[in-house]
Parts: structure tokens; C-alpha cells; sequence
């Protein structure tokens, strides 16, 4: 059993030499046994007949029991205060609620303790033998610990009376320390933590959150609540002293004791889906809780595996002005929520009697919060009832950013909750979209002429400096910080608009707080003007200002979210940074990361992907360049969806420095609260409507993309619970038992690559045998590994996450197959299969002699400028993975030998993997590029066709015909309709091949920017075409509709049908791009005035026939 001495601020000797010692957080921690034991207890539950619990707390019941096997163990099992609720029976609620308990019964129980007395007068003889308290003093010491800090006889019953004196002796100690102070005030802290239980005592003033001292609660919930090892989870139980320390008038302190003790669940191992408490819950909390308060945590975690985010209820406690809060979530989604809700309520002027953390094997945690008015406050709070009414509005936006980056300001109660999360919001917001480059920049681009590779470098270098020195984020945020006063305004500004008032809603629901006039854009402009001190301070409290008047919708003020989203008009973007304006915008943030998701159509489509980071670094790296990345890959999408319906779109997510582990509570977030602003609000106290300056639907076509493949079938799952019409074509890439065609598995983006490959080859009658080939992104990859299977090239050289693979004499191929199906990188390559001259560099390796004599100091730097070497092994390079930019007009010189590009083809498999100033320059050189908008489409065909497929059937028919049964058998249409997908891969990547070949032929124009004026004509004339009078007249729109929708699809559903079922705009898009593409592949980007003409008129010809 642990003993604990306290030294600060007053040193004990330590009672027992006897036993080894730790020192853990201030404390000596004297024990022998191992720091990690904990109680072995045997079930009690089935060793009892009858009820579970029994209504009296002193008669032997399972608690007694379990308490009498436990003592004397060799673990510390602290227990719950008791309370003096009963929760009887009554009807079901949607979560949110407010209900009344009528009886006096307790909500967990405590056995009495039969043998304190006793105990009392070991605890005394331990004192007198340490000699540190007075023997006068003594019994006083030792009443006040038993009877005044409201601790209940369990943990007394559990502990020895060593441990106990120990205990007294310590707050003793910090007594005396007190006393010797100059303002004599008491001050008591004591901390005990080994690796499955701990002890915090400490003195806090009730209803005011303690800016400095020991910060407990940040303490216990970032060791016990917030830690990573899914396989520990913790139970909190806390409790306040009811009388206040030390004798003078004006004393308001008392302790807060906390106990953290490891769960020991029935079972470990529950499906997320079990609500049953006999499985799922901790075996004390099943012995000690009553019936009624049982029936609390089935009903609401009940509630709370179906839904997202929290689950809020209030429970009024019959003649007693004390409140009972409890709140469920999912694991692992809120860290800091504990210490958090601390500060929430102390805003309103309430202070906690009691808190309880209970976890469950379900994943689900529910925290129970005992609240009352703080006495000791003064008497600006509003009454009990509407400050606990505000209190349950606000944790669902507490929920979403537990620890903003102006708590403290929120703390200090000189900003409110709303008014620091709005704050918040807009800081990431200006880090993004602040004007970082300045009217310097946008002359030096009209001065210069980018077409010039020189001028172009100096732009680029001068951009991404200008980036990364102008406002950081902490610099930002010391702005914000210093003008709380403009954020009030800004803030009411911004509720103003978005935050609805009616009959039909809560008139007190996140009002601003205090309510503070409303000013119009043009006053809050003046206000800045006049409230800052310099340039740059105004420049950023502008950016609030933009961001109000950019919020077309919000979900800010809806009663449950799991995260903040904000559809925002893009049209505040400045030109001449982003050229092509977007055509819709969403920025998410939650307290794991943040995010973006950009479309360039109103329908539009593409992958979502989640960036992780590997250091502080790397994360500053990221968040700098993640808006440009994210519209850089919106744009490259926009460019290849030339073939189909859908525009182009992309998400991303970047997860924040201390959460790279929450990927997927990250992206679940990131997709429900996008649901937020898409679905219509039909659970009222759940989702409430929201104010739409928008005005018209939106529908997102969303795929997968880095790090979320396994993370589809959730969003196509939880699109459909909400409630979404359009589920099946929420998303592709998922699995097949939903419908989905996965890419990997038929090779869907390799097929377009391959095109463009085996053009070259065929132009230049090459033998693909005697081409040797480069890759970035290995065999462990969906492109990569499919562009080995499907290789015929000698390959010389693989670079993939592991490290490099070279074989001058080729790389053995069946060996890279044999990793290919695997899906392994080349880290588990059979060394013996290279030849003598061959040779592997992992990342980890360090001072690695090449067959060239060449050494390698240091791996990663190797493996990631490998490809930028002068290696001349390297006939085609084929780039499968690697991130963006990973050659820039700077990097790109290093591929140029004497004016020649040292590698004569390219075709870019990997998203942005070059710059497109890098293409040119390699071009100049003589190097044959085709870039990634052209030559990576075939996975955005793959999933236009799955999504045309989804809206094409009914829900029975899907079913039938493209979702693949439980064992994975899949219906004959699905087989036959996959490889109707590859078919029409192949061909639009065949006739965009011969037509950017033919036109650069004709005319010399660098391929990379016949791809983008392909798109670009493609993409106006789409436009055009869908609004114009070819649409209207219904022969024409029905005869490109039967040649542009797949044969099989018609003859299953029929072309009537399907026209019923697909949305109108949707199957103008198909209109559109299919006649835009066909004309432009066969007459070009700049056709003749009559071309157009021609070609309608061959069609019309057909049709007569």
C-alpha cells in the first residue's frame, strides 16, 4: 500500500525507513509494491442474489462486499462522496433535457465504516510516535480530516492508518506553512500519483477558477482522462469540503479533494454499439451506484452511441437549490473538457460540490457535476436557474474547443464563452487569408514577367518568404489578445446575423455577453481605426471584420455540434493570389485540427485527406501552406474532372501538434459538422435551423484521399443515420458491401497513367523492355503498387516511405510484384534478389557505403532528394506518391545538365508532385511532361460513375445490383459495370493524349499548358453549354445523354428513369462535359468559329437518323 509524506511547503521526515522510496510530483512515495498494482478483485456481483443494490447504505450490500475483499489489498481503491439523490422512473428524452428528482435517496453508496473509531485511535498513535503535531492538537487534526472534508468511509476503509496519518500530517504541515505567511492565508496542496491510482488535495476559493497554483485538474485530466493507452482508462471522483479553512470572517477557501483510481471493466473488450451497464461498465461503479442512477447513465448512454457529439442533461433536485449536470460523449473527442467545464460554470458564479468521471468499455465517458450557487461571490450572478440553463447551451460549444487560445481571457471573465471561440475562430482564420503578401507583391508580378524562369524564381522565393515571416500565429494572436473590446463588438456583429431569435427559439441562447450594442460594418470599421496602435493591428482586427461579412451559414449557434463550421463566401480572396475564383468554401475547426473543404462548381467532387505532422516544424510547415495545398489540389481536380460531370473539389485536415493520433475523431468531426450546413435541422434542442444567407442546396460529392481511405465507409454510414437523401453518393472509395469501387483493388488510377506511358512509347516507338523507369511511391501504395503489377518497363530505382531501392542492372520485378500484392514497402525487399551493384537506403540508416563508394550519412535526407539526382539510370519517371512540390523551379535546375533535362519523360502520376513553373523549365530542357491533371484521372472517372450509379438507382436496386452481399460475393452488373469503368478510363485518357500530342505538335506550345487550356475550354464551354438552348430542346439533350451515360446503366434502370432519378443540375453537368470534351479533343482549344458548328451538325445528322 503507497504511503505518501508531503514536502512542500513545510518537509517531513518520513515515518518509515524501512521501504524503498520514489519521488513523484513533490511527494515521497514510499511503497513495497510495484508502483503499477492495483486491487485483483474477484466479481462480487455474481457471487449476489436479487438486486444489484440495496436501499440502505449501511446494510451488506455488493459495495460492502467488494470493499471487504479490497481491504487490506495491495492497492488504494478512493471512493465516491455519497450523494442524496434518487432518480426515479421516467420517460425517454432525445438527450437534451431538463428533469426534476423527487426523493432523497443516494446516488452512490458508501458503507459505513464500522471500524473508524478504532482506526481513529491507530491514526492517532502514528501521529504521536512521528512527534510533528502536538499531542494537544492531535484529536483535532484527526476530527477535522474525518469529519469536516466530507470524505466518505471507503476510502477510510481501504486505507491503512499509516497512509492516513501521513495524510493528516501533510495538510498539518501546509497549516503551519500557511500560518508563518504574511497575509496568512491557508494554502494546502498535496498530490499523490503512481501509474493506476492518485490523490490530489488542494485549497480553491468556490466558483473562481485559480489562473496560478498547481493546476490539478489540468494535471489529472491530461495523466488519466486525455492520455493516449486506450487500454487504461480512469475513473475521477471529487468532491469540496462543506465548511471553509481557517478561522477568520473573511475565509471563503475549502479543499478539493480528488481520487483517480484505473477502471476494471466486466468487459474490456465491448462493441461500441453495447449500452448494456452489466458489460460495459467498471466493477466499483456497478457496486456502489443505485438503481436510480443506473437508470441516468442507461438512458443517456443509450442515447450517446448514436450520436456524435455530446449528450447534455440537467436533473433538479426537489427543495434544494443544487443541480445535478451530467454529460456524455465518446472517448478521447474533448480533451480538456474536464478542467473546462470547471471555468465554464465558475463564469455564471457556481461552484461544484461534487464531480464524478465514469468511463465505460463502450468508449463513451459521462462526467456528473453537482452545482450550486457560490455563496462566497457576490451577488452580480444571475439567478441558479438561468445561469445552469446558459451553462448546458454553452458545453456544446465548449465541446467543440474545450481550451481555446483565449481561455484565459475567458477565465478572467473579460471575454465569455462565445465571444473567446468566436476569437478563436477568426485567429486561424486570419493565419490563412490575411493579406500576407501586400500591394508590393501584386506590383512586383505586374512588373515581372512570369513566363521568364528567372523572374518566376525570384517571385516564387519572394512568396513563401513573405509567408513565413510577416504574421506569425503567435503574433497574431498577442493582437487579438490586447483588444477584447473590439472582439466583443466584432463578436456581436458576427450573433447578430447568424444567431436566430423568434418565438420558436431561445431568446437567452448564447446572447453576447454583456449585451453590448450592435454596430453596423461601417461603425465597427471606425471602431478599429480608433481602438489600434499600428499597421498591423489594424490589419488583423480588419480580418474580423471580412470574416463576419464571408460567413454565409454557420452552425455556431445550433444546440449540439461536435465541431465549428462555416460555409464562407470565397469572393474575399484576393486575385492575384488565387486566380480562379472557388465556388464554395467550408472552414471546420475542432479541437484536434482544422480543416478546409474547397469546390470550384456548384457539383463537384474529390478526395478529403488528413495531414499529419512529425514535428513542431513540420506543423508550422504545414499550417502555412495547407489553404494554398488544399486549393492547389481543388484546382489540379478542377483540371482533370474535364471528362466528367462533377468540378473539382478537395478536403483537407490538418491535424494539430499534440493530436496526431486523433485522426479519426478528427475527420468524424470534419464531416458531421459539413452535415451540419448541408441537411436540414429536424430535432429541435438538437439541431435547431440555421440562418441561410446561401439560399439555395448544396450537395458535396466527397472521396478518399491520404489517410482516410479506412474512414468512408463511417462518413457513408453516418450520412445516412443523419438523414441525407443522398447518402449512397456522399462518398466514393468505399466499400464494396455499400456499393462502393474501390480503386486499388481495379487499378482505376493506374489505368489513366498507364495511357499516357504507353503513348509515349507508342509515338516514339520506344521497347517499354529497354526503358528504364524511376518511381516515387513504392509497391505499399494504391498507385504505386498497381503501376508495378502493370509494368512492362525495367525499373531502376524505387523511393518510397521507407527509403530507396536502386538496381543500375534492374530491379528483380517478380520481387516487386511479390511486395506490389503484398502492399509493402520496399523495406521488406529480398536483398539477395539485387545484383552486385544494387543497393537499399532506409531512412533510419546512417553512414551507408554504395557500391559507387559514395557514403550516406543520413538516410531520410537521402531518400528525400533522391530524385533529383544526376543518377543516369533514369530513361521515364513515373511519379506514384510523395508530397507537393516535391520539384520547384529551384530543384527543377538540378535535373538539367547543360541545358538538357537529364530525364526525357515524365508522366505525373502524384498530385502536384511538380510545380507547374518546374514543368515548363523541364520542358525547355526537352524533357516530355505530361502533368497530373491529365494523366491522374482515372480514379475521378472511376468515382463519377459510381456516383452516377448511386443516384441512378433506387435503394432496393442498389442494393441488389452494386452492394456485395456478406460474403463478399458481388452481383453480376457490378462485375460487368467495373469494367465498363475501365473501358471509359482508357479512352478519356486516350483521346486527351492525342490531343494535347497533336496540338503541341501543330503549334509548340509546352504540353503542361495545353492540359490546363484543354481543361480550361473544356470547362467554359461546359458552363455554356448546360444554359444554353441545346439543353432545351429535348431530342438533343436525350441523344448526348444516352451516348454520355454507360450502356449497361441504361439498360438496367432505362434512360427515362434514370433521368427522373438524377438531379436536374447533375445531369446538365453530364450534358455539358461530355459535348464540351468531345468537341475539344477533336477540334481543340481554339477552334475555328465554325468548328463548333460542324460538329453539333454531324451530331444532329446522327439523331435525324
Amino acid at each position: 500500500m503507497a504511503e505518501v509524506a508531503f514536502h512542500p511547503p513545510l518537509a517531513l521526515p518520513s515515518p518509515m525507513d524501512s521501504v524503498c522510496k520514489r519521488k513523484m510530483s513533490g511527494l515521497t512515495i514510499k511503497t513495497d509494491l510495484p508502483m503499477s498494482s492495483f486491487p485483483e478483485y474477484k466479481d462480487p456481483f455474481f457471487e449476489s442474489s436479487g438486486d444489484t443494490m440495496m436501499e440502505s447504505p449501511i446494510a451488506m450490500n455488493p459495495a460492502q462486499k467488494l470493499v471487504d475483499k479490497v481491504r487490506g489489498d495491495t492497492g488504494r481503491h478512493p471512493s465516491p462522496q455519497p450523494t442524496h439523490l434518487n432518480y426515479p422512473s421516467m420517460n425517454k428524452v432525445n438527450g437534451n433535457g431538463h428533469r426534476v428528482l423527487r426523493s432523497a435517496t443516494v446516488g452512490y453508496v458508501a458503507p459505513e465504516f464500522s471500524g473508524k473509531p478504532e482506526q481513529m485511535k491507530q491514526v492517532k498513535e502514528f501521529i504521536s510516535k512521528s512527534g510533528w503535531i502536538p499531542d494537544a492538537l492531535a484529536d483535532a487534526q484527526i476530527a477535522w480530516f474525518y469529519n469536516e472534508l466530507g470524505i466518505d468511509d471507503v476510502y477510510f476503509q481501504l486505507e491503512r492508518p499509516e497512509v492516513i496519518s501521513n495524510h493528516i500530517s501533510s495538510l498539518y504541515a501546509a497549516k503551519v506553512a500557511a500560518f508563518s505567511r504574511d497575509d496568512k492565508r491557508e494554502e494546502i496542496t498535496l498530490d499523490m500519483e503512481a501509474s493506476d491510482h492518485a490523490i490530489y488535495i488542494d485549497t480553491s476559493e468556490p466558483g473562481k477558477s485559480a489562473v496560478g497554483g498547481p493546476q490539478y485538474e489540468h494535471r489529472l485530466e491530461a495523466k488519466y482522462l486525455d492520455h493516449t493507452d486506450n487500454a487504461k482508462r480512469f475513473r475521477v471522483e471529487t468532491f469540496r469540503s462543506p465548511g471553509v479553512l481557517g478561522s477568520h470572517a473573511d475565509s471563503k477557501a475549502t479543499l478539493r479533494c480528488y481520487f483517480v483510481y484505473q477502471c476494471l471493466f466486466v468487459e474490456p473488450n465491448a462493441d461500441p454499439n453495447e449500452t448494456r451497464l452489466e458489460v460495459i461498465s467498471d466493477r466499483m461503479f456497478l457496486a456502489k451506484a443505485t438503481k436510480n442512477t443506473k437508470a441516468i447513465y442507461q438512458e443517456i448512454i443509450e442515447v450517446a452511441v448514436n450520436r456524435t457529439g455530446p449528450v447534455i442533461e440537467v436533473f433538479d433536485i426537489e427543495d434544494s437549490r443544487e443541480k445535478r449536470l451530467v454529460v456524455a460523449f465518446r472517448s478521447r473527442t474533448a480533451r480538456g473538457l474536464f478542467s473546462a467545464l470547471s471555468d465554464l460554470y465558475h463564469y455564471y458564479g457556481v461552484t461544484s460540490s461534487r464531480k464524478y468521471v465514469e468511463q465505460f468499455s463502450n468508449g463513451i465517458t459521462v462526467m456528473s457535476i453537482y452545482l450550486k450557487p457560490a455563496a462566497n461571490l457576490e451577488s452580480k450572478y444571475p439567478p441558479i436557474e438561468e445561469s445552469i440553463h446558459q451553462i448546458t447551451k454553452e458545453i456544446s460549444l465548449l465541446y467543440c474547443i474545450p481550451q481555446n487560445k483565449l481561455h484565459s481571457h475567458f477565465i478572467a471573465g473579460e471575454l465569455s464563452l462565445q465571444e473567446t471561440t468566436y476569437a478563436h475562430c477568426v485567429w486561424v482564420f486570419v493565419q490563412h487569408f490575411l493579406n500576407r503578401l501586400g500591394s508590393e507583391y501584386a506590383s512586383l508580378v505586374a512588373a515581372l514577367d512570369a513566363k521568364n524562369s528567372a523572374h518566376a524564381e525570384i517571385l516564387s522565393k519572394m512568396k513563401k518568404r513573405l509567408r513565413t515571416e510577416t504574421f506569425t500565429p503567435d503574433y497574431i494572436l498577442e493582437i487579438i489578445s490586447s483588444h477584447p473590446g473590439l472582439v466583443r463588438a466584432l463578436y456581436a456583429s458576427f450573433a447578430s446575423v447568424h444567431l436566430r431569435v423568434g418565438p420558436e427559439f431561445d431568446r437567452h441562447f448564447i446572447a453576447p455577453t454583456p449585451a453590448i450594442e450592435v454596430l453596423s460594418d461601417s461603425s465597427l470599421k471606425d471602431r478599429i481605426t480608433k481602438d489600434v496602435n499600428n499597421e498591423h493591428e489594424e490589419m488583423v482586427m480588419t480580418a474580423f471584420r471580412i470574416f463576419n461579412n464571408a460567413v454565409l451559414k454557420t452552425n455556431y449557434f445550433t444546440p449540439t455540434k461536435v465541431a465549428l463550421s462555416f460555409r464562407l463566401d470565397p469572393s474575399f480572396l484576393p486575385t492575384f493570389e488565387y486566380p480562379k475564383r472557388l465556388y464554395g468554401m467550408f472552414l471546420v475547426i475542432t479541437s484536434e485540427s482544422r480543416g478546409f473543404h474547397l469546390r470550384f462548381k456548384d457539383i463537384a467532387r474529390g478526395g478529403i485527406r488528413i495531414v499529419k505532422s512529425r514535428s513542431k516544424e513540420a506543423y508550422r510547415i504545414n499550417a502555412r501552406n495547407i489553404f494554398d495545398e488544399n486549393y492547389g489540389l481543388a484546382s489540379t481536380q478542377q483540371r482533370k474532372n474535364k471528362d466528367i460531370p462533377e468540378g473539382g473539389s478537395k478536403g483537407v485536415i490538418l491535424l494539430d501538434p499534440k493530436q496526431q493520433d486523433r485522426a479519426r475523431e478528427a475527420f468524424e468531426k470534419y464531416i458531421d459538422s459539413i452535415l451540419d450546413l448541408l441537411l436540414p435541422a429536424e430535432t429541435p434542442g438538437i439541431k435547431n435551423p440555421i440562418v441561410d444567407l446561401y439560399g439555395k442546396q448544396e450537395i458535396l460529392f466527397m472521396g478518399p484521399d491520404e489517410n482516410t481511405a479506412d474512414l468512408v465507409d463511417w462518413a457513408t454510414e453516418h450520412a445516412r443515420l443523419r438523414g441525407a437523401l443522398w447518402w449512397k453518393s456522399f462518398f466514393t472509395g468505399k466499400s464494396p458491401k455499400l456499393g462502393g469501387i474501390p480503386h486499388d483493388a481495379y487499378g482505376m488510377t493506374t489505368l489513366s497513367v498507364r495511357e499516357y506511358v504507353k503513348g509515349i512509347y507508342r509515338k516514339l516507338n520506344l521497347d517499354p523492355s529497354k526503358v528504364t523507369k524511376m518511381q516515387t511511391g513504392g509497391p505499399d501504395g494504391d498507385l504505386g503498387s498497381n503501376e508495378i503489377l502493370l509494368s512492362n518497363e525495367k525499373y531502376t530505382s524505387i523511393v518510397d516511405g521507407s527509403g530507396v531501392l536502386v538496381d543500375p542492372n534492374g530491379i528483380d520485378i517478380d520481387e516487386l510484384r511479390r511486395l506490389a500484392k503484398k502492399r509493402v514497402m520496399i523495406s521488406q525487399f529480398d536483398m539477395s534478389k539485387l545484383s552486385k551493384d544494387g543497393y537499399r537506403v532506409l531512412c533510419e540508416d546512417m553512414n551507408i557505403t554504395l557500391p559507387t563508394g559514395e557514403v550516406v550519412n543520413n538516410g531520410t535526407a537521402f531518400r528525400n532528394t533522391f530524385h533529383l539526382r544526376d543518377s543516369g539510370l533514369t530513361t521515364m519517371f513515373v511519379p506514384c506518391g510523395g508530397r507537393p512540390e516535391s520539384i520547384d523551379l529551384v530543384s527543377a535546375n538540378k535535373l538539367i545538365k547543360d541545358g538538357k533535362s537529364v530525364i526525357p519523360y515524365i508522366v505525373e502520376g502524384a498530385n502536384l508532385f511538380i510545380t507547374q513553373d518546374a514543368k515548363l523549365r523541364l520542358e525547355e530542357a526537352g524533357c516530355i511532361v505530361y502533368k497530373d491533371a491529365s494523366a491522374n484521372k482515372g480514379g475521378v472517372t472511376s468515382s463519377s460513375l459510381e456516383v452516377l450509379a448511386s443516384l441512378s438507382f433506387d435503394e432496393e436496386g442498389f442494393v441488389e445490383h452494386m452492394c456485395h452481399d456478406s460474403k463478399g460475393n458481388a452481383p453480376e452488373f457490378y462485375k460487368a459495370y467495373v469494367k465498363e469503368v475501365q473501358k471509359k478510363i482508357c479512352e478519356n485518357a486516350r483521346l486527351e493524349f492525342e490531343a494535347i500530342w497533336r496540338e503541341h505538335e501543330k503549334t509548340g506550345t509546352p504540353r503542361s499548358i495545353l492540359s490546363d487550356q484543354l481543361s480550361q475550354a473544356i470547362t467554359t464551354l461546359d458552363e455554356e453549354l448546360q444554359h444554353s438552348e441545346l439543353w432545351e430542346n429535348e431530342k438533343i439533350r436525350r441523344s448526348v445523354l444516352a451516348d454520355a451515360l454507360p450502356n449497361l446503366l441504361i439498360d438496367k434502370i432505362g434512360l427515362d428513369t434514370i433521368i427522373e432519378r438524377v438531379p436536374d443540375a447533375y445531369l446538365r453537368s453530364i450534358f455539358g462535359s461530355y459535348l464540351a470534351s468531345r468537341f475539344v479533343y477533336e477540334y481543340g482549344s481554339s477552334p475555328s468559329q465554325f468548328a463548333f458548328y460542324d460538329f453539333m451538325s454531324k451530331r444532329m445528322s446522327r439523331i435525324k437518323e
